[in-house]
């Protein structure tokens, strides 16, 4: 309950802090100017932002009027935005970017068509604000486009049709910046050049030309003069950009020395004098803040889609050797072949054995070749042999019972070679299943990942480990979907490191980000290690366990492990019976489950190739159950995969969900069966699993418990010590209770 307390109030100190900015940027904007008139940027910000940042803006607005003394002078400002907040309140559709837009310039229009008609001025100021309407409902609909942008993919994705958006907005951000009456500094021009530097530095001479094409461009729609004294900032950004190897320090000096000399050649005033000093507090802004620089926050092209076939061809070649040993037992299966054991050589080998010591060979075979070797295809046929079916065409054969017991013999071993047949007709079926879920896994290897590349980390982390003599075959570092650095190292298993943590630290602290590491994995000639930031949720495992009649040892296995990409996985297995000999088929099913999981195979792929294992590893009926559940850390995201398990029972809510179906254990039948079922969990639910030793009397017991008891081990416990209690009188089974917990990381 402390922790959710908690996370409560973080969350409204986020919220109150947002609200408290938006209030902020309402001040400082309402009194800016754009092209000589009042500034659109606080009603486009307005019609930009959710209700509460709406209502914040406009009270922003409200105060810095009042304070000035200018809301007979902004009354339409002030009137399109109260018709904006109210159009927010009582319409829900306005949450869209295109309803922003609109409602912001409908109110734009509304307010000033209403106070011009007033004031008599109507038909000679309504095209003017039918512009200023159009203008800001665009400006609106670009802000509340970024917003959406930054609420899904927790970055500043300035690919398009976003980076308009971004461009507009900071364009018109430049201009109200340049606005402000700020004795001796311009703020926007000390913004603009700060980014402009950051943009020549790190995205090269293409960012530098952008940045500082959109900063002259906002500085000139705030004032001519202003705009003059940084024309040439975008040549400046190009010729840094150039630059952009060369350490933070050294790229600031050349920007600032070519951004005066360039000044300079457009003539000395005493607007150029202060456009230095606004130069200098930029480049000053942008050696701050350089190195907590990280394209983590920003998306500048679509870098992750070149990439992707590295990324594509690194796992697969992974998973390609993970899965080489099942291929290899393809293989030996693939070369056991049926000899087909036809009737002519059933003919030949019988009168070569029986007719060549005969006096009488040279009379059938040559003289009467015809019915003899009638005679001899007749007795192929035959299942049963007597003297009243001898064939009529060796009647003066002298040697009929040694032909009787050769051809009987070659009809037992026809039926030994069905027999055979069928069995190799069993092993081929097993060989298309496994070579059907490698096709499956191969293909699951190279969908598309839902990533975003980052070249610059790969690369820093390749040199950073180069440094101390560690070199990774490969290095790939991405972002996933949920905006969380991961980061994959491959290394050949004769020069593997020996220690994770010494990697890990290094990384840790040359990102100046703090990671953590997933267990190595190996694939035979590989080993790869993966390190990632920790994701939003965790869990918490406990459990509880007893062998059936007094054994030494439990025939259920349980594992609790990370894939390294943010999904938990909590696996309970029973086998056969209970004792050794079903502890030996559990553990093979978890620890093959692991395996191919931390390889990269998804769960469906996993469960039917351990399937085949287990049908064809030996002539003894052996099977397994598998339960498990992963829990996507990202998102707290459950899926409960089930073969053959009993039920999960799930609190959510303060309702007990009952997870249940009727499957068959992993090892019974060549085709698996498999289900699984997804839901979305919060912080604070629990997930209690248990093995066939739970008897469905105490389920409802159970369910009391996870409504009353927040204490996890305890309830673990006492659902493990009760489960003799409510089967009495049955033969006992191996007890295994596992209880998942989810929090906050």
């Amino acid at each position: 309950m402390e922790r959710i307390k908690k996370q409560i109030i973080h969350s409204s100190m986020l919220s109150a802090a947002g609200i408290l900015l938006s209030a902020v940027f309402g001040y400082l904007l309402s009194g800016t100017k754009v092209a000589g008139v009042a500034s659109f940027a606080d009603i486009s910000l307005c019609g930009g932002l959710s209700l509460p940042h709406s209502a914040a803006v406009l009270t922003g607005s409200l105060i810095n009027c009042i304070t000035h003394r200018t809301v007979g002078r902004n009354i339409v400002k002030i009137s399109s935005m109260l018709m904006i907040t109210a159009a927010k309140m009582f319409i829900e559709p306005v949450s869209s970017p295109k309803a922003c837009g609109i409602s912001t310039s409908a109110s734009v229009i509304v307010s000033g068509a209403a106070v011009s008609a007033l004031i008599g001025e109507l038909p000679y100021k309504l095209m003017f604000y039918a512009f200023y309407g159009a203008v800001s409902g665009a400006a609106a609909f670009s802000a509340a486009m970024i917003a959406d942008s930054l609420r899904s993919r927790k970055a500043v994705d300035m690919t398009s049709p976003c980076g308009c958006a971004y461009a507009i907005v900071y364009t018109l951000t430049i201009s109200a910046l340049c606005s402000l009456n700020t004795p001796g500094l311009n703020i926007g021009l000390i913004a603009g050049t700060a980014v402009t530097l950051a943009g020549a530095y790190f995205y090269r001479s293409s960012g530098g030309v952008l940045c500082g094409a959109l900063t002259t461009c906002g500085a000139f729609l705030s004032s001519a003069s202003c705009g003059m004294t940084v024309v040439l900032l975008p040549a400046a950004g190009l010729i840094t950009g150039y630059m952009y190897q060369k350490k933070p320090a050294a790229a600031a000096g050349i920007f600032f020395g070519l951004s005066m000399m360039l000044m300079v050649l457009t003539g000395m005033d005493m607007n150029t004098v202060s456009a230095m000093a606004d130069l200098l507090c930029g480049t000053g802004i942008f050696l701050m803040a350089a190195p907590y620089y990280s394209d983590k926050w920003v998306i500048v092209s679509d870098e992750d889609e070149t990439a992707m076939p590295e990324i594509i061809s690194s796992r697969m070649s992974f998973l390609s050797d993970s899965i080489g040993a099942v291929r290899l037992e393809s293989e030996r299966i693939a070369k056991m072949f049926s000899e087909k054991d036809s009737r002519e050589e059933v003919v030949v080998r019988n009168s070569e054995e029986v007719c060549k010591r005969c006096c009488r060979r040279l009379a059938c075979w040559k003289n009467e070749h015809d019915n003899t070797v009638r005679g001899f295809r007749k007795l192929a046929c035959q299942g049963e042999f007597s003297a009243e079916e001898f064939p009529f065409e060796l009647s003066s054969c002298l040697r009929k019972d040694a032909l009787k017991e050769s051809f009987r013999k070659s009809a037992g071993e026809r039926t030994a070679m069905k027999l055979l047949s069928m069995r190799y007709a069993e092993s081929r079926r097993l060989l298309s299943e496994q070579l059907k879920i490698t096709e499956e896994m191969i293909s699951s290897a190279g969908e598309r990942l839902d990533v975003r590349y980052s070249a610059a980390v790969s690369r820093t982390i390749r040199e950073k480990l180069a440094k101390f003599g560690i070199s990774p075959t490969n290095v790939i570092a991405y972002y996933n979907s949920g905006n969380r650095l991961l980061a994959e190292l491959y290394f050949p298993v004769r020069s593997a490191p020996e220690s994770l943590s010494r990697i890990c630290d290094l990384v840790s602290d040359e990102l100046r980000i703090p990671l953590d590491a997933a267990p190595p994995v190996h694939s035979g000639r590989e080993i790869r290690i993966r390190l990632f930031e920790k994701p939003a949720y965790s869990i918490q495992v406990c459990g509880a366990a007893t062998c059936a009649g007094g054994a030494k040892e439990s025939g259920d296995t349980s594992m609790t492990f990370s894939d390294g990409t943010g999904a938990a996985y909590v696996i309970l297995s029973d086998g056969m019976g209970s004792g050794r000999n079903a502890a030996v088929e559990s553990k093979l099913v978890v620890r093959m489950f692991r395996k191919l999981i931390t390889c990269g195979a998804d769960y469906n792929s996993a469960i039917r190739l351990i399937n085949s294992i287990m049908v064809t590893k030996s002539g003894e009926e052996s099977f397994a159950t598998l339960d498990a559940v992963r829990i996507d850390l990202d998102n707290c995201g459950l899926t409960v995969i089930k073969s053959g398990a009993a039920a999960t029972l799930i609190r959510h809510r303060g309702n007990v969900i009952r997870i249940s179906q009727s499957t068959f254990p992993i090892g019974i039948y060549e085709q698996s069966e498999t289900f699984s079922k997804s839901f979305s969990l919060d912080e604070g639910d629990m997930i209690i699993m248990f093995s066939d030793g739970i008897n469905e009397n105490e389920y409802r017991f159970i369910r009391e418990l996870l409504l009353s008891e927040n204490d996890l081990k305890h309830m673990v416990s006492e659902i493990c010590r009760k489960a003799q209690v409510f089967t009495p009188g049955e033969k006992s089974d191996d007890v295994t209770v596992i209880g998942i917990s989810v929090t906050r990381s």
